[in-house]
């Protein structure tokens, strides 16, 4: 399966729809000479394999060995010139450029005045639809144009020319600034999580102050605004501000609502403002909200006005399923979230290609959390090994870390005493060379380590006492990430009471339903 993943043009084949393979051979098949062309002969080929294997290319006798990789490189070209002229992936930014296109044709042609109109045209729908990357290139070309011919229509044609490009070059410069800032802070919590410390926190703080631009926030546009919220939603993740998080989201998101033109327009971005609103209500603890957004979700997701494509499918894979089971960790309904797991695995499997690495990691996380709320530790370990037995796996820090210590609780859950000594020197290894082995993983780690030399009439005073030395971390700034990744407590109130851990649960969701949440108002700035 090695080559299958690396070699870019397979992988392109197998993506085709049955509507788009057939659309290509007519796009082929358009000139007589194309029909028994080499690299029509490769396409037939490559798709029929269900692997890819250069051997078995060359052995029918396509082409030569030194032939192969430019013949690749035409069929890949080829492919997507097809794919750009289906109207199913059509949409406003293809359209603008086309436009783009026919306006410097026309331009070389000495057509000024036809060039000009095309243009103008173009530059309304770019503006009106957020895209002012290009509507600047448009004005560009627009003053190439004018200094050649000069029109008589506008005798203010300069000036307006002028104006629209400083305005749009500042409005370009302050998105790429805020698109920036939201990247970076978007890749340290990827490869770090959330501040650790007040020195980490400083650190982000100021790296985010300093690289913020100075805007007026009434002026801002619906692109720039958006920018705006997206830096604000991971500066306030990493900080563990989440009620801020909440607020930034919920604005996102609202912003789409009021202008639904613009969710056709950038889907992706209503989908991940739609993920990111979740992800905090789940860090609040805000069930029925939750539950609502989800449900919003789905319903603007299925109207026919959505836009379809591979890309938006792999998005909604991966924004349903892992928000539900984040509902089923809130809820506390892991019987329930085991049955949506071969789906989880299916949707994986399918979308191999396009999903990475860090997406399936937390995927496999969150299944083996859902197996160990449903007291099924022996999947729970299986789901585990795969996070830790990952070398590659170069991200995501903290995660690795509640890996490895989720996995020592599993073990002693699962009764694998002859494995738990191993895992424990390896664990606690583990978290000294990642500089992670904060007040929380001492206690957990160390209560573990101690579990031989305690008698069973004395456990549940063991799991009271480790549960009062943990009650205190609940609320720390830093110390309460570790109850984010794993409800430690909810795991011992389970122990001591000798219930079921989804119980526990289940009723804390009940008490947070009726507890009155505090207004957090997602539309005042500030």
């Amino acid at each position: 399966m090695t080559n299958e993943q690396k070699d870019n043009l397979f992988v392109l084949v197998k993506s085709l729809t049955k509507s788009e393979k057939r659309q290509f051979r007519l796009y082929v098949g358009r000139m007589g000479s194309n029909q028994d062309s080499k690299f029509l002969n490769l396409f037939q080929q490559l798709d029929r394999m269900s692997r890819y294997d250069e051997k078995v290319i060359l052995a029918k006798g396509i082409v030569t060995k030194q032939q192969l990789s430019n013949l690749k490189a035409h069929l890949y070209k080829q492919i997507l010139i097809s794919l750009r002229m289906n109207p199913v992936h059509k949409n406003i930014r293809i359209s603008i450029r086309e436009q783009l296109d026919f306006a410097t044709i026309l331009y070389q042609k000495g057509l000024y005045k036809q060039s000009l109109k095309v243009l103008e045209k173009a530059k309304l729908m770019a503006l009106k639809n957020e895209e002012k990357y290009s509507a600047y290139d448009i004005v560009e070309l627009e003053k190439v144009i004018e200094s050649q011919y000069i029109t008589r229509s506008l005798s203010n044609r300069t000036e307006t020319l002028i104006s629209e490009s400083n305005l749009l070059r500042t409005q370009n410069d302050l998105a790429t600034q805020l698109s920036n800032l939201s990247l970076q802070l978007y890749e340290r919590l990827i490869k770090a999580g959330y501040a650790k410390s007040d020195q980490e926190f400083r650190e982000i703080t100021q790296f985010f102050y300093e690289n913020l631009p100075k805007l007026d926030y009434d002026t801002l546009g619906f692109r720039e605004k958006l920018w705006y919220y997206k830096a604000h939603v991971w500066y306030s993740f990493l900080t563990h501000d989440f009620l801020s998080t909440y607020r930034y989201a919920a604005k996102w998101v609202e912003m789409f609502e009021e202008n639904p033109s613009m969710i056709a327009i950038h889907p992706v971005f209503y989908l991940k403002g739609n993920n990111y609103l979740m992800e905090s209500l789940a860090l609040i603890k805000y069930p029925s909200k939750f539950k609502v957004t989800l449900q919003q979700m789905i319903q603007r997701t299925s109207h026919e006005d959505f836009p379809v494509n591979d890309n938006l499918k792999v998005l909604d894979f991966l924004f349903y399923f892992s928000n539900k089971l984040n509902l089923h960790f809130l809820e506390g309904s892991f019987e329930e979230g085991v049955t949506v797991i071969p789906e989880i695995k299916k949707g994986i499997k399918e979308f191999t290609n396009q999903i990475d690495p860090h997406h399936i990691m937390m995927f496999y996380y969150k299944i083996a959390c859902v197996y160990f709320g449903a007291a099924d530790y022996e999947n729970c370990i299986v789901y585990l090994d795969k996070i830790i037995s990952n070398k590659r796996l170069k991200m995501r820090e903290d995660l690795l870390c509640f890996s490895r210590v989720l996995n020592i609780f599993a073990h002693y859950e699962a009764g694998f005493d002859y494995h738990l000594e191993t895992h424990l020197r390896e664990t606690y290894k583990f978290l000294i060379k990642m500089n992670d082995l904060h007040a929380v993983q001492k206690a957990m780690i160390r209560f573990v380590k101690n579990l031989g030399d305690i008698y069973p009439h004395e456990i549940k005073t063991a799991f009271q006492e480790l549960y009062t030395e943990l009650k205190q971390y609940e609320n720390d700034p830093y110390e309460r990430r570790s109850f984010l990744y794993l409800d430690i407590l909810s795991w011992l109130e389970s122990k001591i009471k000798n219930v079921p851990i989804a119980k526990i649960i289940q009723q804390k969701a009940t008490q947070l339903n009726r507890k009155e949440r505090p207004s957090i108002s997602p539309y005042s700035e500030g």
